[in-house]
């Protein structure tokens, strides 16, 4: 009898290790299923393969292009032409910062399985959700103007010049920039039609793009290495500068992926827990999860800080010693021909349409999911990203200094910040609602130290604009 019992429990295991097998051969190909043993919960990410990390890879990459976006093209222009390679302290500390919060957001999606402003609907008051939205909307405005900004000023330092031969207007030339501009922002959001991921490879390529610009730029302008490093390492800034600095921070450490990123983890949030019945099973699949995410975000974060780096470097080599801190894009692009050779200006002119494009479509996402996410209604991507064309088609009419526009923004950004990183910050700090992803003294810390640093600075930078 004991052993009829026995050989039952024997049968009856290996049916269940065949059923499991079965359902992990009908779970989807993108992305594949993790490796999985509720058994052994220290060894969540030594059994899988380099391949399969990389297949991981992609929400903090799609996070990462707002990092490098034409907003960053304006201030890290302005920071090394004004102040060489002085300024370059301040993208290291913003990527420690960025680093920090988009991990935090990601680990808030997955482990309640809701976006950011889903979860600040829920668990705030309503005046206190309304009052986030709108700080979240006016962060999503400001980035969309500059970033469809950058795409059309792209598109006019690429093939502007031919229609001006022909006789057009420079305000009409960026009209028609900008209506190209917002045909190819459609096109890249309609291949989240076949899919997220095909959407976050598209996205991953304009990062390469970008990448690769810069590092041929890189090689042409022989910059000055050993200051590069001291300049990285020490800080500096003086009263000139202040304004500069907020301004990089806001273009580096950007509120609207804040929010996008907590959704951005629930596409494979949703495919791994489909066949996952117990809930230690699911906590043990998000654990993996978190952790696959971290790699992501420290690889995304590291690259966008590279090319972040080589903007202010390209700059500081080319430009510093010309006597030209208030030199623009247009001027900036115009120069580098004649000094650096065409090839130059034109590297310069793609790594601008690249960033502008790709940024523009991650813009839009992120607008979306804010709205949909605080006021709990269905809307049209498209329609949203045809609606904010017109504040850069009012900027465009009004022959407005893009350069100007985009610095603008970027401390617009600076100053809303606070209002996406406070509550993420709260709500990563309840173990009611993250269970056993709950932050630690130590995250908590450093965390709150980073909201403590922004405010701080923004009130410098407060302080200077009132006083004489």
């Amino acid at each position: 009898m004991v052993n009829q019992k026995r050989e039952m429990q024997a049968i009856l295991g290996e049916l269940e290790t065949a059923l499991r097998s079965r359902i992990r051969a009908m779970a989807p190909a993108s992305p594949p299923s993790l490796p999985f043993s509720s058994s052994e919960p220290a060894a969540l990410l030594s059994n899988l393969k380099t391949r399969q990390v990389l297949s991981w890879f992609g929400p903090a990459f799609v996070a990462s292009i707002a990092y490098i976006d034409p907003g960053n093209f304006g201030t890290n222009l302005i920071a090394g032409t004004g102040f060489g390679y002085k300024l370059l302290w301040v993208l290291l500390w913003s990527n420690l910062m960025a680093i920090l919060i988009q991990y935090l957001s990601a680990k808030l999606g997955i482990a309640t399985g809701a976006t950011l402003p889903q979860n600040c609907r829920e668990h705030f008051s309503r005046p206190t959700a309304i009052g986030l939205w709108v700080a979240a909307e006016l962060s999503a405005l400001a980035t969309d103007l500059a970033e469809f900004l950058g795409a059309a000023l792209g598109f006019y330092l690429l093939f502007g010049g031919y229609f001006l031969h022909l006789g057009f207007a420079k305000t009409t030339v960026m009209f028609i920039a900008a209506i190209v501009s917002a045909v190819c922002v459609f096109a890249i959001l309609a291949l989240e039609l076949r899919g997220f991921r095909t959407l976050e490879i598209g996205i991953m390529v304009f990062v390469l793009v970008i990448g690769v610009c810069y590092l041929v730029e890189i090689f042409l302008v022989h910059p000055d290495w050993r200051q590069i490093a001291y300049h990285t390492a020490v800080p500096w800034l003086d009263r000139r500068s202040i304004y500069v600095a907020v301004s990089m921070l806001g273009a580096t450490v950007m509120p609207h992926v804040v929010y996008l990123h907590s959704g951005l983890v629930q596409p494979r949030l949703a495919a791994q827990e489909r066949h996952l019945a117990s809930s230690d099973d699911r906590y043990l699949s998000r654990l993996r999860h978190l952790r696959l995410e971290a790699l992501d975000v420290f690889a995304a974060m590291n690259g966008a800080w590279l090319v972040n780096s080589a903007m202010v470097i390209v700059a500081a080599a080319a430009f510093a010693g010309t006597g030209r801190s208030d030199m623009s894009i247009e001027d900036a692009h115009r120069t580098l021909g004649p000094l650096l050779g065409p090839a130059s200006a034109t590297i310069f002119a793609i790594a601008l349409l690249a960033s502008g494009l790709s940024s523009s479509t991650v813009g839009t996402l992120a607008g979306q999911m804010i709205l949909e996410g605080f006021l709990k209604v269905r809307f049209s991507i498209f329609l949203r990203r045809l609606l904010t064309l017109l504040p850069a088609m009012i900027v465009i009419g009004l022959g407005l200094d893009p350069l100007r526009i985009l610095v603008l923004s970027q401390v617009v950004l600076s100053f809303t910040l606070p209002f996406a990183l406070v509550p993420l910050l709260i709500l990563c700090g309840r173990r009611k609602l993250m269970g056993g992803f709950t932050n630690g003294m130590v995250i908590s810390a450093l965390g709150w130290l980073t909201v403590g640093l922004i405010l701080a600075l923004n009130a410098v930078l407060l302080g200077l604009s009132v006083s004489p």
